[in-house]
């Protein structure tokens, strides 16, 4: 990777550049060419489910369910995106990894923008609506979180915390749509989720420490600095000791071993982690997709 790539990530060319140019700015507001965000909003909505869910549940069940929560991951990611740069447009065009952004850029108008909001959220009710009353009211008030999000960095040094809380709200409503309501240890794996997510966006946001800094953003990255290592070590510990605790609760001790693949590729994480080197904060994040792989296995035994 070049040092424009590792500086620049957002602007790298994909498969949307050999799409027609007018939908091109689009799909890039919706980070439609950036799958990872995706997987990461969708894996805890497969923690709640398996955790949840009836003994026996037909697989067709299963797996349509898991259809739906893919369409709306992806949905309502992408509706979080641009929901994102609208607020954060001033701010990203003065980060030089975002300033090539849609709307920070122009090639986007806000009102545009919008629009495009808009329609992804009601395609995203709409999926919302198939999934049982617990889970639309569970899925609704995760809306308090999203609004929320893109002011963190302006009020607080844990803006990574906060999107803890949003992005596994996924195992919330997994767990409502199967179960009709939340058990115990879904939320503990919801915990769970919140300090995985600490993790690997902390590792993410050393890609834009010194823009963050001189721009006067806050992030878990500036406030830990050169501690982030044993911090994010901490973050994805207390991950497993918490999905640990959801499997004892719903007494299924054989799952236990399966969580050392997991423990594994923390350790590999925080082994390889420089903070100091933005191309591999972004490759270590992006592997993260593969560890929630791994803490779904667990929840199989469950």
């Amino acid at each position: 990777m070049s040092e424009t790539d590792t500086k620049t990530p957002d602007a790298v060319p994909t498969f949307v550049d050999r799409l027609p140019r007018p939908i091109q700015p689009y799909l890039r507001l919706m980070r439609a060419d950036r799958p990872v965000g995706v997987w990461l909003l969708l894996i805890p909505c497969f923690w709640g489910s398996l955790v949840a869910r009836p003994n026996p549940t037909p697989a067709h069940e299963m797996f349509g369910f898991w259809f739906l929560f893919l369409v709306g991951s992806f949905v309502m990611r992408s509706a979080g995106c641009i929901y994102n740069d609208i607020i954060d447009r001033d701010i990203d065009r003065q980060v030089e990894r975002t300033a090539a952004r849609p709307l920070a850029s122009g090639r986007i108008k806000p009102a545009a923008a919008w629009v495009l909001l808009v329609l992804l959220c009601l395609i995203g009710l709409a999926v919302l609506l198939q999934l049982g009353l617990p889970a639309i009211i569970t899925g609704l008030c995760s809306l308090i979180l999203v609004a929320g999000y893109p002011f963190m960095k302006r009020i607080t040094w844990w803006p990574q915390a906060w999107l803890g809380l949003t992005f596994n709200w996924g195992v919330l409503v997994g767990a409502a749509t199967l179960a009709g309501t939340i058990p115990v240890s879904a939320m503990m794996i919801y915990a769970a989720g919140i300090f995985w997510t600490l993790g690997y966006d902390t590792i993410y946001a050393h890609q834009d420490r010194e823009d963050d800094a001189l721009v006067g953003v806050k992030s878990s990255a500036r406030r830990l600095g050169q501690h982030s290592a044993t911090a994010i070590a901490a973050f994805f510990g207390l991950t497993l000791v918490l999905f640990a605790f959801a499997l004892i609760a719903e007494d299924a001790l054989h799952g236990l071993p399966f969580l050392l693949p997991a423990a594994l590729h923390f350790i590999w994480q925080i082994r390889k982690l420089d903070i100091e080197d933005p191309a591999l904060c972004l490759k270590l994040f992006k592997s993260n997709v593969l560890t929630g792989i791994l803490l779904t296995l667990p929840l199989f035994a469950a």
